[in-house]
């Protein structure tokens, strides 16, 4: 079973891609999606450390 915040985590960092993909096309909108899908990261990557201190793994 995947760890809690892992999967927001990867797809905020495919978001994040396309949304840079875009800039070129649309910067306002490429901007855009690439800022969320960079809360997307930071979403996930605070999962994935709660999650690690509810396990007692630090």
């Amino acid at each position: 079973m995947p760890r809690e915040g892992l999967i927001p985590t990867i797809l905020g960092t495919a978001v994040t891609a396309a949304g840079l993909a875009l800039r070129g096309t649309n910067p306002v909108v490429g901007w855009g999606v690439a800022g969320f899908g960079l809360a997307h990261i930071l979403l996930g990557a605070i999962d994935l450390i709660e999650h690690h201190k509810a396990q007692g793994e630090f």
